[in-house]
């Protein structure tokens, strides 16, 4: 049960040095003792380090557009800013004499499952919300005027929210190269003579050791906790650090190919039988059933809300997400607590109603970049684990827990690489002639520079 609340205000930056300060120190103890992050690196820091310079001289201003596969990429972003950055600088013999730092974009829904201690942090720290599902003017306009007169470059993630695929960028959202035009004119009418620029990061998590058994317990665990078997399967001899032989490796990828197997059969049933909506694939592979059933479950939140179903699976969400809060923080109503109880207790179900419609959303973000392919085409480690803890999420989800902190299955490291910046005036003449054109090329032209930046290498 949820009771209605009051509707969603803004949350203006408000940047604090102090704070900075205390989280500059204890990000990378937060990071290894709570994460396991224990080490984070960085190709190609110097172009990063000179737009920092660039924009301390007022030549440019720019935003860090990153990859976004897990929620501790902005902790691991902040390692990489506060310390790392600086500390490469000084290495080469010209330190940076000012602070490396950023103004952020964060997605409003972020205070409300995080709690307020984080939605008040990240406000210290100068970060600014965005609604995404609606025309959020105000957050717009945080955004625009930050771009061009905030003390510290931006940074979003333009794939919207994570995908939980190391391997896998989501199709990007165009707000992102919409906001460097709207900057490039906003200095022009201030006669500002300055660059504008879109500096792509990628991110790649690896482990330091390849954690095949840990995997396999959790699968054993999944195994059971979906009701695929009775009891845990007798280990398979898998070590972590030690490559799989041939047979190993197709045992284990059976295993996890009969769980989603499982899973999918469980939920197209569940969704065919209570909610009348039948899943109806092209084919029956896994990959063409997978997006019917998520076509589905999506469904059954959009006909609540009567929401049309239009634009892709992400964008969908977005928009059931708004109508759900729009049922859950109340615009139209005054002081709640002055309400008759009737009148209180009638909204308190339609929050309640909306709360359980929004499920259903929930298990479609989780497996929304899901392939069905993604370990078959390179049965990594990565891979493996990136698809196992899915899987995890999908069956805490149906077992009703609220809290899913991920388990823990290793120490890794995070690497960053720094691609070369996208100069939005570039794109000048396509902007004046065409700009939705023009908004798409750059977005492509970025999507193209992130994919590029997490191809597989050589972890050394």
């Amino acid at each position: 049960m949820i009771n209605v609340q009051p509707s969603l205000e803004f949350i203006p930056p408000a940047y604090n040095d102090l704070v900075w300060r205390g989280s500059r120190s204890l990000v990378p103890f937060w990071l290894r003792y709570t994460q396991g992050i224990t080490d984070v690196r960085v190709d190609n820091a110097e172009e990063l380090i000179e737009l920092y310079r660039q924009f301390d001289q007022g030549k440019t201003r720019f935003l860090i557009a990153f990859r976004h596969p897990s929620t501790i990429d902005p902790p691991c972003i902040s390692q990489l800013l506060w310390n790392l950055l600086p500390q490469i600088a000084k290495q080469s013999g010209n330190p940076l004499n000012f602070q490396v730092h950023t103004h952020f974009i964060y997605d409003r829904g972020i205070p409300l499952w995080a709690g307020p201690k984080v939605g008040w942090l990240i406000s210290q720290l100068g970060g600014t919300p965005i609604r995404r599902g609606t025309l959020d003017r105000q957050g717009l306009r945080s955004i625009r005027d930050l771009f061009v007169n905030g003390q510290f470059p931006l940074a979003a993630a333009p794939e919207g929210a994570t995908n939980g695929h190391n391997e896998i960028i989501s199709p990007l959202e165009p707000g992102i190269a919409q906001f460097g035009f709207w900057c490039q004119e906003d200095l022009q009418k201030a006669q500002i003579d300055a660059d504008v620029a879109i500096a792509p990061l990628g991110i790649r998590y690896h482990f330091f050791e390849d954690p095949w058994r840990s995997l396999e317990k959790l699968l054993s665990q999944l195994e059971v906790d979906s009701g695929l078997t009775e009891q845990a399967s007798s280990s398979m001899g898998l070590r972590n650090g030690h490559p799989l032989t041939l047979e190993q490796e197709k045992l284990f990828y059976g295993r996890l190919s009969q769980l989603a197997e499982h899973l999918l059969s469980l939920l197209e049933k569940f969704y065919s039988q209570f909610y009348r909506q039948t899943p109806t694939p092209e084919n029956e592979d896994l990959p063409s059933r997978l997006q019917a059933l998520l076509n589905a479950a999506l469904s059954v939140t959009e006909q609540a809300f009567a929401v049309k179903p239009n634009g892709n699976l992400s964008d969908r969400c977005r928009r059931v997400e708004q109508a759900g809060w729009e049922r859950i923080y109340r615009q139209d109503l005054a002081e709640l607590d002055s309400l008759a109880p009737a009148v209180k207790g009638l909204a308190n179900l339609v929050a309640s109603e909306a709360e359980l419609r929004l499920w259903h959303m929930r298990l479609v973000e989780n497996l929304v970049s899901v392939t069905g392919r993604y370990v078959a085409e390179k049965p990594t480690a990565e891979r493996f684990a990136d698809t196992i803890l899915l899987l995890w999420k999908i069956v805490a989800r149906l077992k009703g827990q609220s809290n899913l902190k991920l388990p823990f299955l290793g120490n890794k490291w995070a690497q960053f690489t720094v691609k070369q910046p996208l100069i939005i005036a570039n794109y000048g003449d396509d902007y004046k002639s065409n700009r939705r054109q023009a908004i798409a090329n750059l977005t492509q032209d970025l999507q193209t520079s992130l994919e590029d930046a997490i191809r597989s290498k050589n972890p050394g």
